[in-house]
């Protein structure tokens, strides 16, 4: 780790990388990598592994790695920045897989914080320092989501990236006038990523860099086409995020709050409604999957009322 290390800049829209599941629990190997040449095809920034959706918490470490070999390959002969995410709540079990990711060279390594027990700051700053040795010079983004076990306010997550200069960004879900406020104060000078339906707020804020994008599981060219458009004309910019949230909040969000659905099923939902690519939206056992059924659904009223992210 070199501690004086200017923090670089990472940004833009970054395509979750999904995980295509056969009804024997098995990862379609072959469609993990057709659905990689479709996302470098998009154009989109850059596609990261082994976020929430990537099912990162249900892998073996031999599925892992062929995982990230796979997207390691594949982006470096299309030239499209990656980020692997070596999440894993054991942080023995993270710390060897930021190691082997770090042999493949990504743009950055995505970690959380080991997540059985909460930690403390002082217990963060070890912990992120010690990745920072294991990622060998290759920077890391934090997740810090609403799910973590402790959610830190952007002042905790100021204190804690302070202490620890390899992480040069922040994945994280954003909040109100007063949470930007606090975002603006405590970490300026970290890339910062909030939820893809709400990052045209997050430009107009002066505070995200960009976002790991539920709004790219639902259509990448669509996101990425978007995220181009927040440099030249906010308002339309905002007016298309106005009409993702309410489609969003109508359609999507019930299935987690009024049928425990997780975010993963509901962004591979998100992926089916897109059409895009042959994910489908089996998740691995025992996490529960919403109906292709309810994805054939919803195609048309995406279409009708999104109709910027699908020309």
């Amino acid at each position: 780790m070199n501690a004086k290390m200017p923090r670089a800049a990472i940004g833009g829209n970054w395509a979750s990388l999904l995980l295509p599941i056969a009804a024997d629990d098995s990862i379609e190997f072959d469609k993990l990598a057709a659905e990689i040449d479709i996302l470098t095809e998009a154009g989109v920034d850059g596609i990261y592994s082994n976020g929430t959706a990537g099912e990162f918490h249900n892998q073996t470490e031999e599925e892992f790695d062929r995982i990230q070999e796979m997207l390691a390959g594949r982006c470096k002969a299309s030239s499209t920045p990656f980020v692997i995410g070596a999440c894993q709540p054991d942080p023995s079990i993270m710390l060897n897989r930021i190691r082997r990711a770090a042999a493949l060279d990504p743009r950055a390594i995505q970690v959380i914080l080991p997540d059985w027990w909460p930690l403390t700051n002082a217990e963060a700053i070890d912990f992120l320092n010690r990745a920072a040795n294991a990622a060998d010079g290759i920077p890391l983004i934090l997740y810090n989501p609403p799910h973590a076990k402790r959610v830190l306010t952007p002042k905790e997550l100021g204190a804690v990236c302070a202490a620890a200069p390899d992480v040069i960004g922040i994945k994280l879900a954003d909040g109100d006038g007063l949470w930007y406020a606090e975002a603006r104060r405590h970490l300026s000078g970290l890339s910062l990523f909030v939820p893809g339906h709400h990052l045209a707020t997050g430009i107009k804020e002066g505070v995200a860099a960009g976002s790991f994008s539920n709004v790219a599981c639902l259509s990448s060219r669509g996101a990425q086409s978007w995220t181009t458009s927040m440099q030249t004309n906010i308002d339309a910019a905002l007016d298309l995020e106005r009409r993702i949230r309410a489609f969003m909040d109508v359609h999507i969000v019930p299935f987690r709050q009024e049928f425990g659905y997780s975010n993963a099923a509901l962004d591979k939902l998100l992926s089916a409604i897109g059409n895009w690519g042959p994910v489908g939206t089996r998740l691995r056992s025992p996490y529960r999957s919403i109906d292709m059924a309810e994805a054939i659904r919803l195609r048309d009223i995406a279409r009708s009322e999104l109709p910027d992210l699908f020309r």
